[in-house]
C-alpha cells in the first residue's frame, strides 16, 4: 500500500520547481532519508510531498484524509516565537528582566500543544511522559521557551509535533545542534515510534554518515532532480576532494585594543536567571593568537557565554569580564567590541528574516548590524565578493536570502563572519545543515585563516570531527 505517491508531478509556480517531474512513491512500512547537496532541491522536494508548495491536482496522493493533521513537517528554521518576534536576539534572549510575566514556558507551551493535538487520554499522557523523560524534558518545564539553547529549542518542537500522533512524520536535519547525548536518545525515540506506534518517518538529512538504522530506503536529490528510491545499505553522497582555499590575505587594521596578550579573562563569572544558575564561578583566559574549542551538553551555557563575549547580555557589566584588555563597564561601547569580532550561530540564523539579496547580508557584518542600513560602497562590495567567493557562494550575490536553501544561507553567514578579516572569530555551529563537502571546504577555510598569528578562534561544536585542526585549547561546561 502507497502512503505517499507522486506521479510526474509538478509545481504550480514553474519558477520554482524541479529541473524535471518528481516520481516517488512512500510505501507502507517505509522510512525514508532524502539526502543531497546543499542547494540541490531538496527543501523544495519535500514542500511539494506536503502541500506547501502545490503541485498541479492529482499528481500527489495520501493514503489517508486530513494531510495536515496526518502529515507533519518540522524543518527547524528555527525560531522561538513567531515570524514577527524577533526581539529575542538582543533583548528578550539575555535581558531576563524585561521578560513579560505572560511570556510562556515550555510547560505551558507543550501541555497547549498536548491539548490541541487530541483527546486526553491515558495513553496519550503516558506518551507525553515517555517523551519527556527520554528527552530529559522535565528540568525544563518551568523554563521561558525564549531562553532555551539551540538543542533545547530542538527537543521542545519535536516534542511538540509528536503529541499529534501523525501518520508520516518529515524532518529536516533533525541532528544539527544536539549533543552526542541527545542524538542517541532521538534516534532511540524515533526507533520506538516506528516500531510501536507504526510512525512512517522521512529524514532529510546534508550528513549522510548520520542515517539512522531504522531508515530502509535512500532518495537523493541532484541537481533539482529526484532520483530513484534505493534500499539504504551504506548509501552515501560522493564526496569530491575540495581544492585547498588560496592564500588568504588578511587587510591590516589592528588597533590598540588587539596589542594585549589577553583577548579575554572572566574572572570567578556566575550568571543567573532567577532561580537557574547557568554559569558558576568561571575563570577562562584566552590570550591572542590561540584557538580554542567550546564544548558541552545542550543548556550548559554556551550561548550565554559567547553573549558575554559579544557583549550583547547587559549581565556582563556586574561581572569580572575584560575584553581585549579593557575590563567590561570601564567605558568602552559595546561597537567598539563587536568590530573586532567575527561571530555566527544558530541564534543569528534565526535573527535575518530580510528577504535582500545576499550580498547585503554579508555587507552587514562589515556595521556589525543584523539588517543593512546604509549603502556598501564598491570597495566594501568587492570585500564582500572576495569572502562570498572564499565560501562557494559568490555565484549567489543577487539571490535573495529568503530563497536560498538553509545550507546557502549558512555559507552566506559564514562570509559575514569572514568580511571584516575580524581578530577574534567566533564560529558557534559553524556547520550547521552543510553537507560532507562543504563542511570540509569551511574547515579548510578555518585552518587556513588562523595559520595568521594575530587571529584568535572560539570554535563551538558537538561533533569533534568538525574541529579544525588549528584547535590547541579547549573548555568544556557542565550543565548545573
Amino acid at each position: 500500500m502507497k502512503t505517499i505517491e507522486m506521479i510526474n508531478a509538478r509545481a504550480r509556480k514553474p519558477e520554482w520547481s524541479m529541473a524535471e517531474p518528481v516520481n516517488f512513491c512512500l510505501e507502507e512500512g517505509e522510512h525514508i532519508a532524502i539526502i543531497g547537496r546543499n542547494g540541490s532541491g531538496k527543501s523544495l522536494f519535500v514542500d511539494m510531498i506536503t502541500g506547501r508548495h502545490p503541485a498541479f491536482p492529482d499528481m500527489v496522493k495520501y493514503a489517508f484524509d486530513e494531510p495536515y493533521n496526518n502529515l507533519k513537517h518540522i524543518s527547524f528554521r528555527d525560531t522561538y516565537g513567531g515570524d514577527n518576534d524577533r526581539t529575542y536576539f538582543l533583548q528578550q534572549r539575555w535581558n531576563q528582566m524585561e521578560i513579560d510575566e505572560e511570556t510562556p514556558t515550555v510547560g505551558q507551551k507543550l501541555e497547549e500543544a498536548f491539548q490541541l493535538a487530541g483527546e486526553d487520554t491515558a495513553e496519550r499522557r503516558a506518551l507525553q511522559h515517555h517523551i519527556y523523560q527520554l528527552f530529559h524534558l522535565k528540568p525544563l518545564l518551568d523554563k521561558y521557551v525564549i531562553l532555551l539553547s539551540s538543542g533545547e529549542l530542538r527537543k521542545f518542537k519535536l516534542a511538540a509535533s509528536l503529541f499529534t500522533h501523525p501518520k508520516v512524520l518529515i524532518m529536516e536535519n533533525p541532528f544539527i545542534g544536539l549533543d552526542a547525548e541527545t542524538r542517541d536518545q532521538l534516534k532511540e525515540l524515533m526507533t520506538m515510534l516506528a516500531k510501536e506506534q507504526g510512525l512512517q518517518i522521512i529524514l532529510v538529512l546534508a550528513k549522510t554518515d548520520e542515517i539512522p538504522d531504522f531508515i530502509t530506503h535512500v532518495v537523493e536529490v541532484k541537481e533539482m532532480k529526484v532520483l530513484p528510491k534505493s534500499e539504504v545499505r551504506s548509501k552515501r553522497l560522493e564526496v569530491r576532494e575540495h581544492p585547498q582555499p588560496q592564500t588568504i590575505s588578511l587587510t591590516s587594521h589592528h588597533s590598540s585594543l588587539t596589542t594585549k596578550s589577553e583577548v579575554i579573562r572572566f574572572n570567578n563569572v556566575t550568571i543567573r536567571y532567577g532561580e537557574r544558575t547557568i554559569l558558576k564561578d568561571l575563570d577562562w583566559t584566552v590570550r591572542k593568537g590561540e584557538h580554542w574549542s567550546l564544548s558541552g551538553q545542550n543548556g550548559s551555557g554556551k550561548s550565554t557565554l559567547l553573549s558575554l563575549v559579544c557583549a550583547d547580555n547587559p549581565q556582563s557589566y556586574a561581572c569580572d569580564i575584560a575584553l581585549f584588555g579593557h575590563k567590561r563597564g570601564s567605558g568602552e561601547s559595546i561597537w567598539d567590541i563587536k568590530r573586532h569580532i567575527g561571530y555566527v550561530s544558530p541564534e543569528m540564523h534565526r535573527s535575518y528574516k530580510q528577504n535582500i539579496p545576499s550580498i547585503q547580508i554579508v555587507a552587514s557584518g562589515l556595521k556589525d548590524t543584523i539588517g543593512l542600513y546604509t549603502r556598501p560602497n564598491e570597495a566594501e562590495k568587492e570585500q564582500c565578493r572576495k569572502w562570498m567567493n572564499v565560501f562557494g557562494v559568490g555565484h549567489l550575490v543577487e539571490r535573495r536570502f529568503m530563497e536560498m536553501s538553509s545550507g546557502e544561507q549558512r555559507l552566506v553567514l559564514l562570509a559575514r563572519a569572514f568580511v571584516k578579516e575580524p581578530d577574534l572569530l567566533i564560529l558557534d555551529e559553524p556547520l550547521h545543515g552543510l553537507d560532507d563537502e562543504n563542511r570540509r571546504m569551511v574547515k579548510a577555510v578555518v585552518d587556513k585563516y588562523c595559520q595568521n598569528s594575530d587571529v584568535t578562534l572560539i570554535y563551538v561544536t558537538h561533533y569533534q570531527n568538525e574541529l579544525p585542526t588549528c584547535i590547541d585549547n579547549s573548555l568544556y561546561l557542565k550543565k548545573n
